[in-house]
């Protein structure tokens, strides 16, 4: 038998029983969640009747556990999807993960060493480097972030961003007496100069030269964008040549290569002023023009985050096209950004995902990615006005407001109220909000909920070593879980009594942290003897109700501020802008400014000492 044949016929058996291993190792994890599954549904229920809850908010007993309570648990993340093998909650919808199978994408591949024990914690610089992964992605990256970033520090750092995000590109060889930067770093020919020029990059003064230059012989090595363009750049014949890298890999109706890494074949070389389309990338030898990468390039996110795409891998691309879920074959409806993203960012059995143990690159990874899945949308409105109609609701108004000098000549793009966030669409929720208070008057109860990264449903869920600021992905699904239960608490277990209507609205704080804001009308109205039993402004008491007091003082406590701290947040003027300290009333009363002020006893009132521990800020 040649050599040859019998290598193909060993790495084939290789192949087969890598599969038939990954085969068993997944049945064996389903049946290990179903046996967990099955334990939770026999175990004692202390699940309550429906009945039980009615006006349960009036009649509360400090020594009941309420947490235990079946119908107030969201359960772990334990249902498998039958698409695509991803963990969801139990209440979560099922297209959330692959829309139902109609997306199917590659798995992420393990990245080998040194990534691998760098992000699994057996590095002794793997702490290190998680900590500071964002700036040695900078140190790599080939593509320049051309956005105004703002970075929160804190308990809970967030990342924002302040106007439009666009990735630019320059020549692969800088002009004389400029200096490399981004892609052109990767043409130094000395290693060691390379070494000394991203170790001088702005916040790289910080990082270890040892995880540097370990980093940049593993993306010379494994990354193919790199050794694409190194290829490229020994092809071209002159700087007043130009190679373009195709924004699709292949004609229309022919198999599409989703996520293979490019090849030499995907360059094409090209003479200055040959037609292009907008959306490739074209590359000068030399040139100090900068250009701007197209949100809906394949390459868009390689480019940016090597860390992340290590191989140089393709994508998004808006060739992408869903599948059938029955036979797998791809049908005519392009797969949209928030599909493709929503799939890479779930958590599947037996796959390992680098893109959520990325810490506060995962943060900016999210927010510009969310940004490209907007633009997608305005550009489907942008480009569809006729579906949509638009005539039908153009006024002269409109065109006043937009377009108020009568000189500026273009073309009127209408937001229709579908799109969340559009002025139309703010509106209209405000008319509905208006046309409640119109019918039923005031709201009864405004109830606030907030999310807490200590929740045991948060922690959880992350990995080792990992802290909540790094999953704002779990944050935000297990928040949208204790959500849905608060409302049904509300409405359908009628804790409060029976309910008339309701609404909600869910907003991110500065730190980063999700809460909603609900009024809840109740069909029978609120007396003034039954605002003591449900609303409570005092501290519990450490030794009838310990539990209770431990999460008031450590979560609703507010300050220290006044003169105990002048330099709090809420000072203004040399006063508490939040009217702390409150006055000690012995009954509530309603406030002259439609605010009621709550009960507030002394000691000497409720014969009670309370000590509450505050740390100074």
């Amino acid at each position: 038998m040649p050599r040859e044949r019998r290598a193909n016929i060993g790495r084939r058996t290789r192949h087969a029983s890598q599969q038939q291993v990954y085969s068993r190792n997944l049945r064996e994890e389903r049946q290990n969640i179903i046996r967990e599954n099955d334990r939770l549904r026999h175990r004692v229920s202390t699940r309550r009747s429906l009945a039980s809850y009615n006006r349960l908010a009036f009649q509360y007993d400090p020594t009941a556990n309420y947490s235990d309570d079946e119908n107030l648990d969201i359960g772990r993340m334990t249902t498998i999807c039958r698409y695509c093998n991803a963990l969801k909650f139990k209440r979560e919808t099922v297209g959330l993960c692959c829309a139902s199978g109609k997306v199917k994408l590659d798995p992420l591949l393990t990245p080998p060493q040194p990534l691998k024990t760098l992000f699994d914690g057996s590095d002794p610089d793997s702490s290190h480097f998680l900590q500071h992964i964002l700036e040695y992605n900078n140190c790599f990256r080939m593509t320049s972030f051309g956005v105004n970033i703002i970075r929160e520090g804190g308990f809970m750092p967030t990342c924002k961003i302040q106007g439009q995000i666009y990735h630019l590109h320059g020549s692969m060889v800088p002009t004389p007496d400029e200096p490399h930067q981004f892609l052109q770093i990767y043409f130094i020919s000395s290693m060691v100069d390379q070494l000394n020029v991203r170790y001088n990059i702005q916040g790289a003064q910080q990082l270890k030269r040892r995880i540097i230059e370990q980093l940049q012989a593993f993306f010379h090595a494994n990354n193919a964008v790199v050794n694409m363009f190194k290829t490229a750049l020994e092809r071209m014949p002159s700087d007043t040549h130009k190679f373009v890298i195709r924004a699709d890999c292949t004609p229309t109706g022919e198999h599409v290569r989703r996520f293979n890494a490019p090849t030499v074949n995907d360059v094409a070389a090209i003479i200055v002023g040959d037609p292009t389309k907008s959306r490739d990338i074209v590359v000068q030898r030399r040139s100090n023009i900068m250009h701007r990468v197209n949100e809906t390039h394949r390459l868009y996110d390689a480019l940016q985050y090597p860390i992340i795409y290590w191989q140089g891998q393709d994508g998004y691309d808006i060739t992408l096209k869903m599948v059938n879920p029955i036979t797998l074959s791809t049908n005519n409806k392009n797969l949209s950004a928030m599909n493709y993203y929503a799939y890479r960012m779930m958590i599947r059995t037996h796959e390992e995902n680098v893109i959520l143990k990325c810490g506060r690159l995962f943060q900016q990874f999210a927010v510009d990615m969310y940004v490209k899945v907007e633009t997608e949308r305005l550009a489907f409105i942008r480009f569809n006005q006729p579906k949509l109609r638009s005539e039908d609701y153009i006024h002269l108004r409109d065109a006043i407001h937009s377009d108020g000098d009568v000189q500026n000549i273009g073309r009127l793009t209408v937001l229709p109220s579908t799109y969340i966030g559009s002025p139309r669409h703010m509106h209209e929720y405000a008319q509905d909000a208006m046309t409640y208070v119109r019918n039923y008057g005031t709201p009864n109860l405004f109830i606030t909920v907030t999310c807490n990264p200590k929740w045991t449903e948060i922690e959880r869920e992350l990995e080792p070593g990992q802290k909540p600021q790094d999953r704002h992905d779990i944050i935000a699904r297990v928040f949208q879980q204790k959500l849905k239960v608060m409302m049904d608490v509300l409405t359908k277990y009628r804790v409060f009594g029976d309910t008339r209507c309701y609404m909600y609205s869910v907003e991110w704080q500065k730190r980063g942290l999700p809460h909603a804001h609900i009024l809840i009308w109740l069909l029978n109205k609120l007396h003034s003897n039954e605002v003591d039993d449900i609303i409570s402004a005092e501290i519990p008491d450490p030794v009838t109700d310990p539990r209770l007091h431990d999460i008031v003082t450590t979560q609703m406590v507010h300050g220290p501020c006044s003169a105990l701290n002048p330099l709090s947040p809420c000072m203004a003027d040399g006063k508490c802008t939040k009217r702390y300290p409150r006055p000690l009333v012995a009954e509530t009363v309603t406030g002259n400014d439609g605010y009621p002020v709550y009960r507030r006893r002394s000691k000497e009132d409720n014969g009670r000492t309370i000590k509450v521990k505050v740390q100074n800020q």
